[in-house]
């Protein structure tokens, strides 16, 4: 196998939380707004939710902001920086975080229920 010849998915999606490790204080909401600024900036399609945040775009520039945004919160001091991420790609169609979202809202407003399965 050559590894180096392998590619990367065109696209995917990124959940990420990114976690400032060693602050002064409980509160990292100034480290959030900064990394949304990151985001902004980058022109790539976001959603911050309570949690974290959800990127979208072309691997590379994904994985990019990504790092963009580790950096940034060490310019800000931190010494140390974790993220933990869920990644997600598809191949056979284009979808988006909305995409996704708008389905399963679909399938509740049209009231569909599927029977739970005993165990």
């Amino acid at each position: 196998m050559d590894y180096a010849a392998i590619p990367v998915p065109p696209a995917c999606y990124v959940d990420f939380c990114l976690i400032p490790v060693g602050t002064a204080s409980a509160s990292v909401a100034e480290e959030v707004a900064e990394v949304q600024r990151v985001l902004r900036a980058s022109g790539l399609k976001y959603t911050m939710h309570a949690a974290g945040t959800t990127v979208e775009g072309s691997w590379d520039e994904v994985m990019a902001v990504v790092g963009k945004a580790h950096t940034v919160v060490h310019r800000r001091g931190v010494l140390r920086v974790q993220s933990s991420m869920r990644v997600g790609s598809r191949t056979d169609k284009a979808q988006t975080a909305e995409d996704k979202v708008r389905r399963v809202e679909d399938l509740l407003a049209r009231g569909d229920q599927t029977p739970a399965k005993a165990p």
